[in-house]
């Protein structure tokens, strides 16, 4: 059964055409855009800081979306994959960005449009990722650009086929 509750009065505000997996967890400061989807056993903890996500964002399986109390707030734009396992920490996230499965992004960090973080990478603290950019490893480095081809190949064909997948489960 999906968690959704409030913590210290603020209830979690989520667009009605999104798919929230029957197992996920949102809870506290939370909104979320539209066409957005929370996948089985990813968890959005709002309850130290807050958590903004944009439009037409997947948050995938077993990813955990958090923030540090009273410091780092996360906010993520639109059009973001955030792929399976990831951790997403206090952080900024714009839009137009793949964050790879099983990758960490840590508190302070900026991840600028157009941007992928390779599976696996660990993007440490105050890391300021700069727009088109291929960071991965730990610590996470630019290993090069992003290429138009991976803009449309990738970024925006996973978000998309996101938003196409949880059609299958509303219905």
């Amino acid at each position: 059964m999906k968690i959704i509750k409030p913590v210290r009065g603020k209830y979690p505000q989520i667009s009605e055409d999104c798919y929230i997996a029957e197992n996920a967890t949102i809870v506290g400061e939370v909104s979320i855009g539209k066409q957005c989807s929370v996948w089985f056993n990813a968890v959005i903890r709002g309850d130290v800081h807050f958590i903004k996500i944009g439009n037409q964002v997947n948050i995938q399986d077993g990813a955990v979306i958090h923030a540090t109390y009273k410091k780092s707030p996360t906010t993520i734009g639109n059009n973001v994959s955030i792929g399976h396992n990831a951790i997403v920490h206090g952080c900024t996230i714009q839009d137009n960005v793949l964050i790879g499965m099983g990758s960490i992004v840590m508190d302070d960090c900026l991840i600028e449009s157009n941007s992928i973080i390779a599976a696996g990478a660990v993007v440490t603290k105050n890391t300021h990722v700069k727009s088109g950019s291929i960071y991965a490893g730990v610590p996470a480095k630019k290993i090069q650009d992003v290429s138009k081809e991976m803009i449309s190949g990738e970024i925006n064909r996973i978000a998309r086929n996101y938003v196409n997948y949880s059609r299958w489960f509303q219905k």
